[in-house]
């Protein structure tokens, strides 16, 4: 019995001995080694065999990180309060610098994505903010890259999702815009009324020099009213039968005065 016990408790001494001693790290992971505390390598992927007791093994992921940034209060440079949340995509690029530059490489880099987006935001003015958004994107991807490099880590790319705007602020803009859509639809009335009088005066013209045109002209509007579903009869009368009668008003308004 003594012998089985023995036997039982060598066995587990054995797994637990090879459980230490054989890591397997997938091809996205890197281990960073330590050897009685100091950093002796950086291996992966694959099979790495430790010494226990005596290696240390941190695991990081080269993944790409999606971190979503909490909304932040910003006062805008025009004195406009808003809330802004913005995501960064970012990855490990020297898994060695990321254990030993910095406690918690995540959370740091959360941290200074917040205080630079409340930082670069609240230099500029609203209307920047909501008309040049891949400028301001661009901005923040470089100063918080910079900041990072020396942890090991790479930020691809800094996204400003969404800003919220106060109530009074939404209503003055949404006048604004109504307004200015007034405005561009004014211009094109206008200017639809400008290029229709010309057309009416070049009509005017080749009518003066054409007067059987105006007999035609008439004729098509009797054309387009018969078409039509109505109880009025028209009877069409030439131009020359009224002529004599015009002529006739011209010259005794002429000889009354």
């Amino acid at each position: 019995m003594d012998g089985l016990v023995s036997l039982i408790m060598l066995v587990i001494l054995a797994v637990f001995i090879l459980f230490n001693l054989i890591k397997i790290l997938s091809e996205y992971e890197r281990g960073v080694i330590f050897r009685l505390g100091r950093l002796i390598a950086v291996k992966g992927p694959g099979l790495i065999i430790l010494i226990p007791g005596i290696d240390r093994m941190v695991k990081v992921s080269l993944r790409t990180v999606v971190l979503d940034v909490t909304p932040q209060d910003v006062i805008t440079k025009d004195n406009v309060s808003i809330k802004v949340n913005a995501v960064v995509y970012f990855r490990v690029v020297q898994p060695d610098k990321a254990i030993i530059s910095v406690e918690n490489y995540i959370y740091a880099t959360s941290q200074l994505a917040q205080t630079t987006l409340r930082s670069i935001l609240g230099q500029s003015e609203l209307d920047d903010l909501l008309a040049q958004r891949d400028k301001i994107n661009h901005q923040l991807q470089e100063i918080i890259d910079l900041h990072t490099e020396p942890w090991g880590i790479k930020v691809s790319n800094v996204e400003v999702k969404q800003i919220d705007l106060p109530p009074e602020m939404q209503r003055a803009m949404a006048r604004q815009a109504e307004a200015e859509r007034e405005r561009r639809a004014k211009i094109v009335h206008a200017d639809g009324e400008f290029q229709a009088s010309k057309k009416l005066a070049e009509a005017a013209a080749v009518i003066e020099k054409n007067p059987i045109s105006l007999q035609l002209r008439y004729l098509q509007t009797l054309t387009e009213i018969a078409s039509e579903n109505n109880s009025t009869t028209v009877f069409p009368l030439p131009i020359d039968l009224i002529k004599p009668f015009l002529s006739l008003a011209e010259n005794n308004s002429k000889a009354k005065k």
